[in-house]
């Protein structure tokens, strides 16, 4: 296992200068991001089974990049064509038969061949809908957002130093869309896709992948809020993957670090328990990465083992026997409450590593804006299921044409195959 940045220090500060890295793409010349373009599309759409399909993949991969405002169909096709291939581009999304996993698979390895990943990130992405049809649309509670109405998918992220990136999704469907027959004939719901929980959704994101893949050995961090934090954890130890997840401060554990004496045993809220352990918080440096700059930062943190509430009552599921897992905590000031909770089943990892691990998150949080908005994420008109997943996945690929032309600016411009 990798894990992120050096030592531990041992002198608190919140703040210790910055250097330059690599730019975004978005300010990298054009002839860099056209080479990085044409070398991705050889590697992407070499699956696609007809000519005509690589070339439309190319296409609206152009025109993702290229478009100004919404990416819609229309507005694709104005960049690389007009009218006379919006009509083919609609079908290559909506109706073709091409397989978009294979096309997320060669992204994944080909970034991993870039970089070496330092963790796999599952982030949450939610997607305001007005209509009714659009698959998978329904109200619920976003954690950050409150009230919401939309899509909501759950995004695997290559995280490295360099780069971050999305190369798998699983979009969320509610029961409402999964019994509904109607629904799922309209949006073409394949019958492999069933109801899920949000968690399990998120979880099902990366491990429906890891193994079929052969995606590198990495941490995964699920940054999205976990509620059942000893069934979710349980699936990736299980299936023997290291992870770490937030959680929220209300979840319930029983005290099992012999740091702490006085409450050994103790079943007590994450944040009761923290709160015990403020005593042996210790100073952590990690890197926070914005565009060009990397700002040295540091924060108290601490880790605690614990176990499950139930562990006397445990069902037989596979999933929910997780008997030892730590806590980590972190304070962005001295006097201040706790930010974000995490959980983890690497119980062997120093608090240090595991800190640094959750920053590569909130790099991807920051990355998921900026691409929601400049490759088109969030903007496909469609109502189809399988309409969508395309759409996303070459979003995706638009946005790993903007990070490696980034990369590529600062190395000298890659050479062309062709």
């Amino acid at each position: 296992m990798i894990i992120p940045l050096g030592e531990d220090r041992t002198r608190w500060d919140t703040h210790k200068g910055s250097r330059s890295v690599p730019r975004h793409a978005t300010d990298a010349p054009k002839d860099v991001q056209e080479a990085v373009t044409r070398q991705l599309s050889a590697v992407l759409f070499a699956s696609l089974a007809r000519q005509d399909q690589r070339r439309k993949g190319e296409q609206y991969l152009r025109g993702l990049l290229q478009a100004q405002g919404r990416k819609s169909i229309r507005n694709i096709a104005a960049h690389v064509g007009g009218s006379a291939v919006e009509q083919g581009l609609h079908h290559f999304i909506s109706s073709s038969t091409w397989d978009w996993m294979s096309v997320r698979q060669a992204l994944a390895t080909h970034l991993t061949h870039r970089e070496t990943p330092l963790a796999w990130v599952v982030q949450p992405i939610s997607i305001p809908k007005a209509g009714e049809h659009s698959v998978g649309v329904h109200h619920g509670l976003d954690p950050r957002l409150g009230p919401f109405r939309g899509q909501r998918a759950f995004g695997v992220w290559h995280a490295s130093e360099e780069l971050s990136v999305p190369v798998n999704w699983r979009l969320h469907l509610p029961g409402s869309w999964v019994r509904d027959d109607t629904l799922r004939r309209r949006a073409d719901i394949p019958a492999t896709a069933d109801e899920q929980t949000a968690e399990d959704c998120a979880a099902a994101a990366f491990l429906t992948t890891v193994d079929s893949w052969g995606l590198l050995a990495r941490p995964v961090v699920l940054n999205t809020d976990v509620g059942r934090v000893q069934h979710l954890l349980g699936q990736f130890t299980d299936a023997g993957v290291p992870v770490i997840a937030r959680i929220n401060g209300a979840s319930q554990f029983t005290v099992d670090d012999p740091a702490l004496p006085a409450h050994i045993g103790e079943a007590l809220e994450a944040q009761q328990i923290l709160a015990s352990a403020r005593g042996l918080r210790k100073p952590v440096e990690w890197a926070e990465r914005n565009g060009r700059l990397i700002t040295r930062r540091c924060s108290l943190t601490v880790a605690v083992r614990v176990g499950s509430t139930s562990a006397g009552h445990r069902r037989p599921h596979t999933a929910d026997r997780v008997r030892h897992l730590v806590l980590l905590g972190e304070w962005r000031h001295p006097q201040h409450s706790t930010g974000a909770l995490w959980m983890t089943n690497m119980t062997s990892v120093p608090a240090g590593p595991l800190l640094r691990l959750t920053k590569l998150a909130c790099r991807v949080k920051r990355e998921l804006a900026a691409a929601g908005k400049d490759v088109g994420l969030k903007d496909y008109d469609g109502r189809t299921f399988r309409g969508w997943h395309r759409h996303v996945t070459l979003a995706s690929a638009a946005h790993a044409v903007t990070a490696l032309a980034g990369m590529e600016d600062t190395a000298g411009t890659p050479s062309d195959p062709a």
